[in-house]
């Protein structure tokens, strides 16, 4: 599976650049290994394990339909790191067949060219979490129904689509952190994209864990939503800077977003779960309700609507800097006469002896 160019360069086999230039080519083998186990009979259930969704139970609604759901386990380890593997590889074919072709047409600088390839590979994740969310939100009639967060918990049995979907998300936010090698991230933004994605993986695996996973699925895609609009802004812009009104309509909606995320959260786990009829910690049955995990998950979730609302204000401020400092008036300099030497030093009628111009060359002793 060729995904990434042949270059000119042989690398020595297994050095740093032989794999980051092979990534893709070596973990796809990877997962054809895992593909072709489940032809032998000796390897396919291990690997079972990692392809297919695991912990089944099978529920009788009537004498004429039975309905699928699954609860998580130990096992889900090994399907979430297969996923991952996939992630990888449509990371890569992302990268090559679209937004390396953009970049080489828009001769972006340094700068501007990893954050295109950053939002350009978000905002596919974006688009398709955000699609694929609002139909299970849909078909499971939880936004016309919103005690539906809370009632009946725990929630240990989930729809299939719903449990991929939860395999799905851990298994790219883990995808992204081998990516900070492949794609030779600089040191400085490191920390950053560590911080995001443990924020991620904290959130989806604990709502996961907790079986909060219908609170944590609205609140996802409303999440989703204005990240998508905001990356979608962000390459926009890139194409043409004057483009700014996508950053406008999404700072209104990020701050919405934000309000409705602590909304959500303190109805759920601070009213809805506290008059619950299940009480108590029963990790068997996966129950999770008292007062102690209550607090810290609302806890949790407050720090992290408040970073972020940190974040975003710093984010303004500085667009609002960039956008007032041309705008500032220079001062008016009195007009200054020219001698014969000024006007044969000049390059197109500025002086030589300007401030703002380069300094002359001095001359070359005969």
């Amino acid at each position: 599976m060729g995904i990434r160019k042949k270059t000119n360069k042989n690398p020595p086999v297994l050095s740093h650049e032989f794999i980051i230039q092979n990534h893709a080519d070596i973990v796809s083998c990877v997962a054809m290994v895992f593909l072709l186990g489940l032809m032998f009979e000796v390897t396919s259930k291990v690997a079972v394990l990692f392809i297919t969704v695991q912990y089944n139970v099978t529920i009788s609604a009537n004498e004429e339909s039975v309905v699928n759901h699954f609860h998580y386990g130990l096992k889900d380890v090994a399907t979430v790191f297969f996923y991952m593997l996939v992630a990888i590889i449509i990371h890569a074919i992302i990268q090559e067949y679209v937004l390396d072709k953009i970049n080489r047409k828009m001769h972006f600088s340094k700068t501007k060219h990893s954050k295109f390839n950053e939002s350009g590979q978000l905002s596919a994740f974006y688009l398709f979490s955000f699609g694929w969310g609002t139909s299970i939100l849909m078909s499971e009639n939880f936004l016309s129904n919103p005690v539906s967060l809370w009632d009946g918990y725990p929630h240990t049995l989930m729809p299939f689509q719903m449990k991929l979907y939860f395999i799905s998300q851990m298994g790219y936010w883990l995808h992204t952190l081998p990516e900070i090698y492949f794609q030779k991230t600089k040191k400085e933004d490191i920390p950053r994209q560590l911080v995001y994605i443990a924020l991620y993986l904290v959130h989806i695996a604990g709502a996961y864990i907790l079986n909060l996973n219908r609170l944590a699925l609205v609140l996802l895609v409303l999440h989703y939503f204005t990240e998508l609009l905001f990356h979608v802004s962000r390459l926009v812009y890139f194409s043409n800077d004057k483009r700014q009104t996508g950053f406008t309509v999404w700072a209104v909606l990020f701050v919405l977003g934000r309000l409705l995320t602590l909304s959500l959260s303190v109805l759920t786990v601070g009213f809805g779960l506290s008059n619950a009829d299940q009480q108590g910690l029963n990790l068997a049955n996966g129950n999770f309700n008292v007062l102690s995990v209550r607090i810290a998950v609302l806890a949790t979730i407050c720090v992290t609507q408040a970073f972020m609302m940190w974040k975003f204000i710093n984010f303004q401020l500085r667009r609002w800097r960039e956008q007032a400092q041309p705008l500032k008036p220079k001062k008016p300099q009195a007009p200054k006469t020219k001698s014969k030497k000024d006007k044969a030093n000049g390059v197109n009628g500025v002086s030589s002896n300007g401030a703002d111009s380069p300094r002359a060359k001095k001359e070359k002793s005969s």
